[in-house]
């Protein structure tokens, strides 16, 4: 059964914060949830895109309610201003969409040492959510979504040792491990929300792709690995490889960008879901991934 944009409910009273919501994936998911009559607080870095995005956002929908707060997830010091911020405005939030992210980049590191993709993807949204936890719990039920990526399967447990991958980085490599690092945290998170009996729920999803700026900017020279992460399948099946193109598996075109709000905005889950793609069911993927799924994924690596 389909689900889209328009099955969205009524969020008018609602207030949701998304970060990297000047453009891609964050601005539709933003766009979505304005209409819906919820206030969305635009958390991105780049503010002249951000006042762009919000000048977008009004034309479709004059009366949306937005806000815009400067977010730089690669600075602990910025990611701690800027909750500062939405915390004060905002005593209870329900929706917190963690999808602001770099992509296969050249090495680089953030304002605090960590390695880019590490850093702004995964731990710049791990210590935002921590601080904007008491005033999701104030929510009846708040979902925090986590935007990770059918490259998870490229990633590789941490090594401890090595967080940061010095002298082993290569821009797929690490993009992989960040995006297995959110896949984690989002489900880890929402073990922990259970035990404590909050009607709080963690959700992760791979909603599909835009033409964002981290695409743009991404590595010029795709390798196996490269390839893998263009998927736009579900995490369970890296099949489809560019958004033009049908799935080699159920034939099926991916889902549009606008989708990403669907893990959003379907409040009565309790469980975070593995896939957010209707793609493909997995079955099939289930079927071929046993003896050989290992090995693939190693030749990928």
């Amino acid at each position: 059964m389909s689900w889209g944009v328009a099955d969205i409910p009524n969020l008018t009273g609602r207030t949701a914060v998304v970060t990297g919501a000047n453009g891609g994936l964050g601005l539709e998911t933003t766009r979505a949830l304005a209409a819906a009559g919820a206030e969305v607080v635009i958390a991105a870095r780049n503010q002249e895109k951000a006042a762009e995005a919000e000048a977008d956002i009004r034309r479709g929908a004059p009366g949306a309610a937005l806000e815009v707060v400067e977010l730089d997830l690669g600075s602990l010091a910025s990611v701690g201003e800027a909750a500062g911020r939405i915390f004060a405005s905002h005593q209870t939030i329900d929706i917190l969409v963690n999808n602001a992210g770099v992509m296969g980049i050249p090495e680089r590191k953030t304002v605090d040492g960590f390695e880019m993709q590490f850093g702004v993807d995964h731990l710049g949204h791990f210590a935002l959510t921590a601080l904007l936890m008491p005033a999701l719990l104030r929510a009846d039920a708040a979902r925090i979504v986590t935007v990770t990526s059918t490259a998870h399967h490229m990633g590789r447990t941490v090594d401890p040792h090595n967080p940061h991958l010095h002298g082993r980085y290569g821009p797929w490599r690490a993009y992989g491990q960040a995006k297995l690092a959110n896949f984690h945290f989002a489900l880890g998170l929402h073990q922990l929300l259970e035990d404590s009996g909050t009607s709080a729920a963690s959700l992760v999803a791979h909603p599909g792709l835009s033409t964002p700026a981290c695409r743009r900017s991404a590595s010029r020279r795709p390798t196996a690995a490269s390839r893998s992460a263009s998927s736009t399948a579900s995490p369970a099946r890296p099949a489809c490889r560019l958004p033009r193109e049908r799935c080699r598996s159920c034939g099926r075109r991916p889902i549009p960008a606008h989708a990403a709000v669907s893990s959003t905005a379907r409040s009565s889950s309790t469980t975070a879901p593995r896939s957010a793609s209707r793609c493909c069911g997995g079955s099939a993927w289930r079927r071929q991934s046993g003896a050989s799924g290992r090995s693939q994924s190693a030749r990928r690596a």
